[in-house]
Protein backbone atom coordinates (compact mmCIF):
# COMPACT_ATOMS: atom_id res chain seq x y z
CA UNK A 1 0.00 0.00 0.00
CA UNK A 2 3.02 2.57 0.80
CA UNK A 3 4.58 1.66 -2.34
CA UNK A 4 1.12 2.31 -4.09
CA UNK A 5 0.88 5.88 -2.23
CA UNK A 6 3.79 6.90 -3.51
CA UNK A 7 3.69 6.03 -7.21
CA UNK A 8 0.10 8.08 -6.86
CA UNK A 9 1.95 10.94 -5.43
CA UNK A 10 4.49 11.17 -8.04
CA UNK A 11 2.14 10.85 -10.63
CA UNK A 12 0.05 13.72 -9.30
CA UNK A 13 3.36 15.44 -8.32
CA UNK A 14 4.45 15.80 -12.56
CA UNK A 15 0.78 16.61 -13.27
CA UNK A 16 1.18 19.90 -11.41
CA UNK A 17 4.30 20.56 -12.32
CA UNK A 18 3.03 20.22 -16.18
CA UNK A 19 -0.53 21.48 -16.30
CA UNK A 20 0.08 25.11 -15.01
CA UNK A 21 2.50 25.80 -17.17
CA UNK A 22 0.89 24.76 -20.31
CA UNK A 23 -3.29 26.38 -20.56
CA UNK A 24 -3.80 25.64 -24.08
CA UNK A 25 -6.76 23.79 -24.25
CA UNK A 26 -7.57 23.33 -27.93
CA UNK A 27 -8.14 19.61 -28.53
CA UNK A 28 -7.30 20.00 -32.43
CA UNK A 29 -3.79 20.49 -31.03
CA UNK A 30 -3.98 17.32 -29.19
CA UNK A 31 -5.59 15.08 -31.95
CA UNK A 32 -2.90 16.09 -34.21
CA UNK A 33 -0.15 14.89 -31.81
CA UNK A 34 -2.30 11.44 -30.71
CA UNK A 35 -2.12 11.17 -34.90
CA UNK A 36 1.37 10.81 -34.63
CA UNK A 37 1.21 7.54 -32.76
CA UNK A 38 0.49 3.78 -33.56
CA UNK A 39 -2.72 3.90 -31.62
CA UNK A 40 -4.23 7.32 -32.24
CA UNK A 41 -7.83 6.53 -30.79
CA UNK A 42 -7.38 5.50 -26.98
CA UNK A 43 -4.83 8.45 -27.03
CA UNK A 44 -7.19 10.99 -28.00
CA UNK A 45 -10.24 9.48 -26.11
CA UNK A 46 -7.72 9.31 -22.73
CA UNK A 47 -6.22 13.35 -23.12
CA UNK A 48 -9.43 14.87 -23.88
CA UNK A 49 -11.50 13.45 -21.13
CA UNK A 50 -8.52 13.00 -18.21
CA UNK A 51 -6.57 15.97 -16.28
CA UNK A 52 -3.99 16.66 -18.70
CA UNK A 53 -6.21 18.54 -21.28
CA UNK A 54 -3.84 21.04 -22.49
CA UNK A 55 -1.92 20.78 -25.68
CA UNK A 56 1.96 20.12 -25.78
CA UNK A 57 4.25 22.52 -27.53
CA UNK A 58 6.71 19.52 -27.87
CA UNK A 59 7.46 16.28 -28.85
CA UNK A 60 8.98 16.01 -25.50
CA UNK A 61 6.09 17.03 -23.84
CA UNK A 62 3.74 15.03 -25.35
CA UNK A 63 5.71 11.70 -24.85
CA UNK A 64 5.73 12.90 -21.13
CA UNK A 65 1.80 12.96 -21.16
CA UNK A 66 1.70 10.25 -23.12
CA UNK A 67 3.57 8.54 -20.01
CA UNK A 68 1.34 9.76 -17.61
CA UNK A 69 -1.93 8.44 -19.16
CA UNK A 70 0.30 4.92 -19.52
CA UNK A 71 0.63 5.04 -15.71
CA UNK A 72 -2.69 6.37 -14.53
CA UNK A 73 -4.76 3.07 -16.64
CA UNK A 74 -2.09 0.62 -15.19
CA UNK A 75 -2.99 1.84 -11.91
CA UNK A 76 -6.44 1.55 -12.94
CA UNK A 77 -6.00 -1.64 -14.75
CA UNK A 78 -3.80 -2.97 -11.63
CA UNK A 79 -6.49 -2.45 -9.19
CA UNK A 80 -9.48 -4.05 -11.29
CA UNK A 81 -7.13 -6.91 -11.65
CA UNK A 82 -6.82 -7.29 -8.01
CA UNK A 83 -10.78 -7.86 -7.69
CA UNK A 84 -10.67 -10.58 -9.71
CA UNK A 85 -9.06 -13.12 -7.78
CA UNK A 86 -12.16 -14.12 -6.43
CA UNK A 87 -13.83 -14.75 -9.97
CA UNK A 88 -11.07 -17.64 -10.81
CA UNK A 89 -12.68 -20.68 -11.38
CA UNK A 90 -9.32 -23.30 -11.15
CA UNK A 91 -5.73 -23.17 -10.11
CA UNK A 92 -4.82 -22.89 -13.70
CA UNK A 93 -6.67 -19.36 -13.86
CA UNK A 94 -5.47 -18.54 -10.23
CA UNK A 95 -1.67 -18.97 -11.65
CA UNK A 96 -2.26 -16.97 -14.33
CA UNK A 97 -3.86 -13.83 -12.85
CA UNK A 98 -1.23 -13.96 -9.88
CA UNK A 99 1.58 -13.62 -12.79
CA UNK A 100 -0.06 -10.86 -13.63
CA UNK A 101 -0.40 -8.83 -10.50
CA UNK A 102 3.08 -9.04 -10.08
CA UNK A 103 3.41 -7.75 -13.40
CA UNK A 104 1.29 -4.91 -13.54
CA UNK A 105 3.25 -4.02 -10.27
CA UNK A 106 6.42 -4.63 -12.37
CA UNK A 107 5.27 -2.04 -15.09
CA UNK A 108 3.83 0.55 -12.77
CA UNK A 109 7.26 0.39 -11.05
CA UNK A 110 8.81 1.34 -14.86
CA UNK A 111 6.34 3.70 -15.86
CA UNK A 112 7.42 5.57 -12.31
CA UNK A 113 10.69 5.44 -13.13
CA UNK A 114 10.36 7.40 -16.03
CA UNK A 115 8.42 9.86 -14.72
CA UNK A 116 10.29 10.31 -12.12
CA UNK A 117 12.48 13.93 -12.06
CA UNK A 118 14.95 12.49 -9.46
CA UNK A 119 15.74 9.87 -11.58
CA UNK A 120 17.68 11.33 -14.23
CA UNK A 121 16.30 9.28 -16.72
CA UNK A 122 17.98 9.44 -20.86
CA UNK A 123 16.58 8.45 -23.37
CA UNK A 124 18.12 5.14 -23.73
CA UNK A 125 17.06 4.46 -19.75
CA UNK A 126 13.05 5.64 -20.81
CA UNK A 127 13.40 2.96 -23.68
CA UNK A 128 14.62 0.58 -21.85
CA UNK A 129 11.92 0.86 -19.25
CA UNK A 130 8.93 1.42 -21.56
CA UNK A 131 9.98 -2.09 -22.91
CA UNK A 132 10.41 -3.82 -20.30
CA UNK A 133 7.07 -2.37 -19.22
CA UNK A 134 5.15 -3.56 -22.49
CA UNK A 135 6.74 -6.88 -22.16
CA UNK A 136 5.06 -7.08 -18.97
CA UNK A 137 1.35 -6.81 -20.32
CA UNK A 138 2.51 -9.63 -22.82
CA UNK A 139 3.54 -12.02 -20.49
CA UNK A 140 0.28 -11.49 -18.49
CA UNK A 141 -1.45 -12.23 -21.44
CA UNK A 142 0.66 -15.66 -22.63
CA UNK A 143 0.39 -16.69 -19.02
CA UNK A 144 -3.25 -17.27 -19.77
CA UNK A 145 -2.71 -19.13 -23.35
CA UNK A 146 -0.10 -21.62 -22.10
CA UNK A 147 -2.11 -22.88 -19.60
CA UNK A 148 -5.91 -23.11 -21.94
CA UNK A 149 -7.41 -21.12 -19.49
CA UNK A 150 -7.69 -17.74 -21.89
CA UNK A 151 -11.30 -17.60 -22.36
CA UNK A 152 -12.91 -16.26 -18.70
CA UNK A 153 -10.80 -14.09 -16.66
CA UNK A 154 -8.36 -12.68 -19.09
CA UNK A 155 -11.40 -10.65 -21.22
CA UNK A 156 -12.44 -9.34 -17.70
CA UNK A 157 -8.93 -7.60 -17.91
CA UNK A 158 -9.08 -6.37 -21.49
CA UNK A 159 -7.54 -2.49 -21.18
CA UNK A 160 -5.38 -0.10 -23.56
CA UNK A 161 -2.84 -0.22 -21.44
CA UNK A 162 -0.86 -1.91 -24.06
CA UNK A 163 -1.70 0.12 -26.71
CA UNK A 164 -1.03 3.56 -24.53
CA UNK A 165 2.90 2.24 -23.83
CA UNK A 166 3.29 1.54 -27.33
CA UNK A 167 2.50 5.11 -28.48
CA UNK A 168 4.95 6.22 -25.49
CA UNK A 169 7.85 3.65 -27.54
CA UNK A 170 6.97 5.28 -30.92
CA UNK A 171 7.14 8.91 -29.44
CA UNK A 172 10.84 8.00 -27.22
CA UNK A 173 13.74 9.00 -29.24
CA UNK A 174 15.63 6.04 -27.79
CA UNK A 175 19.21 6.92 -28.59
CA UNK A 176 21.95 4.58 -27.72
CA UNK A 177 24.50 7.55 -26.03
CA UNK A 178 28.18 6.63 -26.00
CA UNK A 179 29.44 4.89 -22.90
CA UNK A 180 32.99 3.90 -22.48
CA UNK A 181 34.20 0.99 -19.95
CA UNK A 182 36.81 0.81 -17.18
CA UNK A 183 38.80 -2.24 -16.20
CA UNK A 184 37.23 -4.38 -18.60
CA UNK A 185 33.75 -4.17 -17.03
CA UNK A 186 30.52 -2.51 -17.81
CA UNK A 187 30.37 1.36 -17.55
CA UNK A 188 27.35 0.73 -15.34
CA UNK A 189 29.12 -1.89 -13.43
CA UNK A 190 30.49 0.52 -10.22
CA UNK A 191 33.82 0.41 -9.62
CA UNK A 192 33.14 -1.32 -5.86
CA UNK A 193 30.98 -4.20 -7.97
CA UNK A 194 34.06 -4.59 -10.31
CA UNK A 195 36.35 -4.83 -7.40
CA UNK A 196 34.06 -7.85 -5.92
CA UNK A 197 33.87 -9.94 -9.66
CA UNK A 198 38.00 -9.31 -9.90
CA UNK A 199 38.56 -10.99 -6.25
CA UNK A 200 38.99 -14.41 -5.71
CA UNK A 201 37.28 -14.36 -2.43
CA UNK A 202 35.08 -11.33 -2.01
CA UNK A 203 34.13 -10.28 1.10
CA UNK A 204 30.06 -11.43 2.05
CA UNK A 205 27.34 -9.33 4.00
CA UNK A 206 26.55 -12.96 4.78
CA UNK A 207 27.55 -16.37 4.27
CA UNK A 208 25.05 -19.51 3.38
CA UNK A 209 26.34 -23.09 4.58
CA UNK A 210 24.42 -26.26 4.78
CA UNK A 211 26.28 -27.60 7.26
CA UNK A 212 25.74 -24.83 9.79
CA UNK A 213 29.02 -23.19 9.36
CA UNK A 214 27.26 -19.76 8.11
CA UNK A 215 24.99 -17.46 8.86
CA UNK A 216 21.82 -19.62 7.28
CA UNK A 217 21.68 -22.69 6.36
CA UNK A 218 19.29 -21.68 2.81
CA UNK A 219 19.51 -19.08 0.41
CA UNK A 220 15.96 -17.67 0.97
CA UNK A 221 16.39 -17.28 4.59
CA UNK A 222 20.01 -14.98 3.67
CA UNK A 223 17.84 -13.06 1.65
CA UNK A 224 14.67 -12.51 3.83
CA UNK A 225 17.63 -10.88 6.12
CA UNK A 226 18.81 -9.12 3.30
CA UNK A 227 15.31 -7.29 2.69
CA UNK A 228 15.68 -6.42 6.47
CA UNK A 229 18.49 -4.13 5.31
CA UNK A 230 18.26 -0.45 5.82
CA UNK A 231 19.07 1.41 2.38
CA UNK A 232 20.20 -0.37 -1.33
CA UNK A 233 23.95 -0.30 -1.00
CA UNK A 234 25.16 -3.47 -2.58
CA UNK A 235 24.62 -6.97 -0.44
CA UNK A 236 27.00 -9.83 -0.74
CA UNK A 237 25.89 -13.41 -0.35
CA UNK A 238 28.47 -16.23 -0.16
CA UNK A 239 26.82 -19.64 -0.93
CA UNK A 240 28.75 -22.15 0.06
CA UNK A 241 29.09 -26.03 -1.88
CA UNK A 242 26.17 -27.60 -1.82
CA UNK A 243 22.73 -28.37 -3.60
CA UNK A 244 19.66 -26.26 -2.65
CA UNK A 245 16.35 -27.54 -3.70
CA UNK A 246 14.99 -23.67 -3.65
CA UNK A 247 12.68 -22.04 -5.71
CA UNK A 248 13.72 -17.91 -4.97
CA UNK A 249 12.22 -14.98 -5.72
CA UNK A 250 14.25 -11.76 -5.39
CA UNK A 251 12.19 -9.00 -5.73
CA UNK A 252 11.61 -5.44 -6.68
CA UNK A 253 12.75 -4.36 -3.48
CA UNK A 254 15.93 -6.63 -2.90
CA UNK A 255 18.17 -4.65 -5.26
CA UNK A 256 21.91 -4.68 -5.81
CA UNK A 257 22.23 -8.52 -4.20
CA UNK A 258 25.20 -10.32 -5.08
CA UNK A 259 25.15 -14.09 -5.02
CA UNK A 260 28.59 -15.57 -4.86
CA UNK A 261 29.31 -19.58 -5.19
CA UNK A 262 31.76 -21.61 -4.94
CA UNK A 263 31.81 -22.74 -8.38
CA UNK A 264 29.86 -23.92 -11.13
CA UNK A 265 30.38 -27.71 -9.69
CA UNK A 266 30.12 -27.28 -6.56
CA UNK A 267 27.01 -24.20 -5.44
CA UNK A 268 24.15 -25.22 -7.33
CA UNK A 269 20.29 -24.31 -7.23
CA UNK A 270 17.59 -26.58 -8.13
CA UNK A 271 13.60 -26.26 -9.05
CA UNK A 272 11.80 -28.52 -11.29
CA UNK A 273 8.39 -26.40 -11.54
CA UNK A 274 7.06 -26.63 -15.46
CA UNK A 275 3.67 -25.67 -17.69
CA UNK A 276 2.92 -29.55 -17.35
CA UNK A 277 3.21 -29.33 -13.73
CA UNK A 278 0.60 -26.37 -12.90
CA UNK A 279 3.14 -23.32 -13.77
CA UNK A 280 3.02 -20.35 -15.96
CA UNK A 281 6.40 -20.11 -17.93
CA UNK A 282 6.54 -16.93 -15.85
CA UNK A 283 6.22 -18.59 -12.70
CA UNK A 284 8.30 -22.20 -13.20
CA UNK A 285 11.71 -20.45 -12.40
CA UNK A 286 14.01 -21.82 -10.32
CA UNK A 287 15.58 -18.72 -9.40
CA UNK A 288 13.50 -15.35 -10.53
CA UNK A 289 15.01 -12.04 -10.24
CA UNK A 290 13.36 -8.46 -10.48
CA UNK A 291 15.78 -6.08 -8.06
CA UNK A 292 18.13 -3.69 -10.28
CA UNK A 293 21.72 -4.49 -10.70
CA UNK A 294 21.71 -8.06 -9.44
CA UNK A 295 25.24 -9.69 -9.80
CA UNK A 296 25.08 -13.73 -9.68
CA UNK A 297 28.98 -15.37 -9.47
CA UNK A 298 29.58 -18.75 -9.68
CA UNK A 299 26.50 -20.75 -8.85
CA UNK A 300 24.70 -23.06 -11.11
CA UNK A 301 20.74 -22.67 -11.86
CA UNK A 302 18.91 -25.98 -12.43
CA UNK A 303 15.59 -27.06 -13.79
CA UNK A 304 15.20 -30.74 -13.38
CA UNK A 305 11.56 -31.11 -14.79
CA UNK A 306 13.10 -33.11 -18.16
CA UNK A 307 11.66 -32.55 -21.88
CA UNK A 308 8.77 -34.32 -20.84
CA UNK A 309 7.36 -31.07 -18.81
CA UNK A 310 7.92 -29.04 -21.76
CA UNK A 311 8.55 -25.62 -20.39
CA UNK A 312 10.43 -25.31 -17.30
CA UNK A 313 12.90 -22.21 -16.49
CA UNK A 314 16.15 -22.41 -14.39
CA UNK A 315 16.46 -18.77 -14.63
CA UNK A 316 14.06 -16.03 -15.21
CA UNK A 317 15.67 -12.31 -15.10
CA UNK A 318 13.72 -9.08 -15.32
CA UNK A 319 16.76 -7.00 -13.47
CA UNK A 320 18.12 -4.13 -14.69
CA UNK A 321 21.78 -3.62 -15.24
CA UNK A 322 22.43 -7.35 -14.19
CA UNK A 323 25.43 -9.25 -14.78
CA UNK A 324 25.63 -13.65 -14.87
CA UNK A 325 29.34 -14.09 -14.25
CA UNK A 326 31.15 -17.88 -14.59
CA UNK A 327 27.41 -19.36 -14.17
CA UNK A 328 25.45 -22.11 -15.95
CA UNK A 329 22.06 -22.47 -16.80
CA UNK A 330 20.53 -26.26 -16.83
CA UNK A 331 17.39 -27.67 -18.44
CA UNK A 332 15.69 -28.69 -21.18
CA UNK A 333 12.88 -26.11 -23.10
CA UNK A 334 12.96 -22.68 -21.73
CA UNK A 335 16.34 -22.91 -19.57
CA UNK A 336 17.21 -18.73 -19.38
CA UNK A 337 14.71 -16.88 -19.61
CA UNK A 338 16.10 -13.09 -20.41
CA UNK A 339 12.83 -11.83 -19.54
CA UNK A 340 13.02 -7.86 -20.20
CA UNK A 341 15.51 -4.87 -18.91
CA UNK A 342 19.43 -4.40 -19.95
CA UNK A 343 21.53 -7.99 -19.11
CA UNK A 344 24.94 -9.23 -19.49
CA UNK A 345 26.22 -12.89 -19.39
CA UNK A 346 30.08 -13.25 -19.50
CA UNK A 347 31.65 -16.76 -19.83
CA UNK A 348 28.65 -18.64 -18.81
CA UNK A 349 27.68 -22.06 -19.48
CA UNK A 350 23.85 -22.46 -20.92
CA UNK A 351 22.49 -25.73 -21.78
CA UNK A 352 19.06 -26.82 -23.77
CA UNK A 353 16.85 -27.83 -26.30
CA UNK A 354 13.93 -25.75 -26.94
CA UNK A 355 14.15 -21.80 -27.32
CA UNK A 356 16.20 -22.33 -24.41
CA UNK A 357 17.48 -18.80 -24.75
CA UNK A 358 14.65 -16.88 -24.90
CA UNK A 359 12.81 -13.67 -23.58
CA UNK A 360 11.97 -9.88 -24.54
CA UNK A 361 15.53 -8.43 -23.04
CA UNK A 362 18.31 -6.53 -24.32
CA UNK A 363 20.93 -8.86 -23.39
CA UNK A 364 24.60 -9.94 -24.55
CA UNK A 365 26.03 -12.82 -24.39
CA UNK A 366 29.93 -12.88 -24.24
CA UNK A 367 32.81 -15.77 -24.22
CA UNK A 368 29.84 -18.19 -23.07
CA UNK A 369 29.75 -21.75 -24.07
CA UNK A 370 26.42 -23.04 -25.96
CA UNK A 371 25.58 -26.64 -25.70
CA UNK A 372 22.29 -28.16 -27.46
CA UNK A 373 20.95 -30.84 -25.47
CA UNK A 374 19.30 -34.37 -26.92
CA UNK A 375 15.28 -33.52 -26.98
CA UNK A 376 12.40 -35.46 -26.98
CA UNK A 377 11.63 -37.91 -30.04
CA UNK A 378 10.33 -35.79 -32.58
CA UNK A 379 11.69 -32.25 -31.18
CA UNK A 380 13.90 -29.96 -32.96
CA UNK A 381 16.34 -27.69 -31.09
CA UNK A 382 16.32 -24.29 -31.37
CA UNK A 383 19.35 -21.97 -29.81
CA UNK A 384 17.25 -18.88 -29.22
CA UNK A 385 13.48 -17.69 -28.92
CA UNK A 386 13.77 -13.87 -28.99
CA UNK A 387 10.23 -11.80 -28.17
CA UNK A 388 10.06 -8.63 -29.15
CA UNK A 389 6.38 -7.66 -30.09
CA UNK A 390 7.28 -3.74 -31.14
CA UNK A 391 9.66 -2.47 -33.88
CA UNK A 392 10.10 0.73 -31.05
CA UNK A 393 11.72 -1.75 -28.29
CA UNK A 394 15.30 -1.89 -27.48
CA UNK A 395 15.40 -5.48 -26.84
CA UNK A 396 17.12 -8.28 -29.08
CA UNK A 397 19.81 -11.39 -28.14
CA UNK A 398 23.32 -10.95 -28.84
CA UNK A 399 25.69 -13.48 -28.97
CA UNK A 400 29.58 -12.75 -29.22
CA UNK A 401 32.73 -14.32 -29.12
CA UNK A 402 30.78 -17.81 -28.25
CA UNK A 403 30.48 -21.76 -29.11
CA UNK A 404 27.46 -23.04 -29.84
CA UNK A 405 28.12 -26.91 -29.38
CA UNK A 406 26.35 -30.61 -28.86
CA UNK A 407 26.48 -31.69 -24.97
CA UNK A 408 27.49 -35.53 -24.51
CA UNK A 409 23.92 -36.83 -25.40
CA UNK A 410 23.18 -34.89 -28.32
CA UNK A 411 26.35 -35.66 -29.63
CA UNK A 412 25.92 -39.68 -29.46
CA UNK A 413 22.93 -39.05 -31.50
CA UNK A 414 23.37 -35.83 -33.77
CA UNK A 415 22.08 -37.07 -37.18
CA UNK A 416 18.92 -37.40 -36.00
CA UNK A 417 17.64 -34.17 -34.43
CA UNK A 418 17.89 -31.29 -36.00
CA UNK A 419 19.83 -27.87 -34.55
CA UNK A 420 18.46 -24.07 -35.24
CA UNK A 421 19.82 -20.91 -34.21
CA UNK A 422 16.36 -19.72 -33.51
CA UNK A 423 12.82 -19.08 -34.42
CA UNK A 424 10.93 -15.90 -34.04
CA UNK A 425 8.77 -16.18 -30.84
CA UNK A 426 6.91 -12.89 -31.82
CA UNK A 427 6.84 -10.49 -34.59
CA UNK A 428 9.86 -8.08 -34.46
CA UNK A 429 12.11 -11.06 -32.94
CA UNK A 430 15.56 -10.33 -33.14
CA UNK A 431 19.17 -12.12 -32.84
CA UNK A 432 22.58 -12.10 -33.65
CA UNK A 433 25.52 -14.57 -33.66
CA UNK A 434 28.85 -12.43 -34.34
CA UNK A 435 32.24 -13.81 -33.99
CA UNK A 436 30.80 -17.00 -32.61
CA UNK A 437 31.90 -20.64 -33.38
CA UNK A 438 29.28 -22.94 -34.73
CA UNK A 439 29.70 -26.53 -34.74
CA UNK A 440 28.50 -29.38 -36.74
CA UNK A 441 25.30 -29.47 -35.00
CA UNK A 442 23.66 -26.01 -36.71
CA UNK A 443 21.79 -26.84 -39.33
CA UNK A 444 22.59 -25.57 -42.97
CA UNK A 445 19.67 -23.25 -43.26
CA UNK A 446 20.52 -22.08 -39.27
CA UNK A 447 17.86 -20.40 -38.19
CA UNK A 448 13.67 -22.23 -38.05
CA UNK A 449 9.84 -20.83 -38.87
CA UNK A 450 7.67 -20.57 -36.22
CA UNK A 451 4.44 -20.88 -37.82
CA UNK A 452 4.10 -20.72 -41.52
CA UNK A 453 5.49 -17.14 -42.71
CA UNK A 454 4.65 -16.03 -39.16
CA UNK A 455 7.30 -12.73 -38.60
CA UNK A 456 9.65 -13.49 -41.74
CA UNK A 457 9.31 -10.10 -43.16
CA UNK A 458 9.60 -8.17 -40.02
CA UNK A 459 12.50 -10.26 -37.39
CA UNK A 460 15.77 -9.36 -37.77
CA UNK A 461 18.14 -11.87 -37.82
CA UNK A 462 21.84 -11.89 -38.47
CA UNK A 463 25.06 -13.27 -38.30
CA UNK A 464 28.24 -11.60 -38.29
CA UNK A 465 32.20 -13.15 -39.09
CA UNK A 466 31.19 -16.28 -37.39
CA UNK A 467 33.38 -19.61 -37.72
CA UNK A 468 32.91 -23.58 -37.43
CA UNK A 469 31.66 -26.06 -39.62
CA UNK A 470 28.08 -24.97 -38.98
CA UNK A 471 28.99 -21.25 -39.97
CA UNK A 472 28.45 -21.44 -43.75
CA UNK A 473 25.55 -19.03 -44.85
CA UNK A 474 25.71 -20.77 -48.42
CA UNK A 475 22.46 -22.73 -47.53
CA UNK A 476 20.59 -20.27 -44.65
CA UNK A 477 17.13 -19.16 -45.46
CA UNK A 478 16.03 -16.51 -47.12
CA UNK A 479 13.75 -14.60 -45.37
CA UNK A 480 13.54 -10.72 -45.93
CA UNK A 481 14.61 -10.50 -42.08
CA UNK A 482 17.59 -12.79 -42.30
CA UNK A 483 21.00 -10.99 -43.34
CA UNK A 484 24.77 -11.82 -43.39
CA UNK A 485 25.84 -8.77 -42.05
CA UNK A 486 29.12 -7.56 -43.93
CA UNK A 487 29.41 -4.53 -42.23
CA UNK A 488 31.15 -3.58 -39.39
CA UNK A 489 29.32 -0.84 -38.60
CA UNK A 490 26.35 -3.03 -38.49
CA UNK A 491 27.59 -5.22 -36.04
CA UNK A 492 28.58 -2.26 -33.77
CA UNK A 493 24.76 -1.78 -33.45
CA UNK A 494 25.03 -5.20 -31.53
CA UNK A 495 27.95 -4.80 -29.06
CA UNK A 496 27.76 -4.14 -25.51
CA UNK A 497 28.80 -0.56 -25.61
CA UNK A 498 25.67 0.21 -28.07
CA UNK A 499 23.27 -2.55 -27.35
CA UNK A 500 22.72 -2.53 -23.38
CA UNK A 501 25.45 0.83 -22.87
CA UNK A 502 27.89 -0.65 -21.41
CA UNK A 503 31.61 -1.23 -22.71
CA UNK A 504 33.42 -4.86 -23.78
CA UNK A 505 34.63 -7.01 -20.58
CA UNK A 506 37.53 -8.53 -20.51
CA UNK A 507 38.26 -11.39 -19.38
CA UNK A 508 40.76 -13.21 -16.83
CA UNK A 509 38.90 -12.21 -13.42
CA UNK A 510 38.49 -14.77 -11.11
CA UNK A 511 35.48 -14.61 -9.15
CA UNK A 512 36.54 -17.83 -7.10
CA UNK A 513 35.88 -19.87 -9.45
CA UNK A 514 38.31 -22.25 -10.74
CA UNK A 515 36.38 -25.32 -12.30
CA UNK A 516 34.06 -25.69 -15.34
CA UNK A 517 31.06 -27.94 -16.00
CA UNK A 518 30.57 -30.72 -18.18
CA UNK A 519 27.29 -32.74 -18.14
CA UNK A 520 26.99 -36.10 -18.87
Amino acid sequence: MAAKFSFLILFVSVSSILSPALLTTASSDINWWCNQTPYPEPCKHFMNHGPHHFAPRQKSEFRQMAVQIAMERALNAESHTKGLGPKCRNEREKAAWADCLKLYENTILQLNQTLDPNTKCTDFDAQTWLSAALTNLETCRAGFAELGVSDFVFPLMSNNVSKLICNTLAMNNGSTEKQTYRHGFPSWVRPGDRKLLQSSSPAANLVVAQDGSGNYRTIKAALDAAARRSGTARFVIHVKSGVYGENLEIGNKLKNIMLVGDGLRNTIITGSRSVVGGSTTFNSATVAVTGDGFIACGITFRNTAGPQNHQAVALRSGSDLSVFYRCSFEGYQDTLYAHSQRQFYKECYIYGTVDFIFGNAAVVFQNCMIYARRPMSGQQNTITAQGRTNPNQNTGISIHNSRVMASPDLQQVLSSFRTFLGRPWKQYSRTVFMKTYLDTLVDPAGWLEWDGNFALNTLYYGEYRNSGPGSSTSRRVNWRGYRVITSATEASKFTVANFIAGGIMAAGHQCAIHVWPLIH
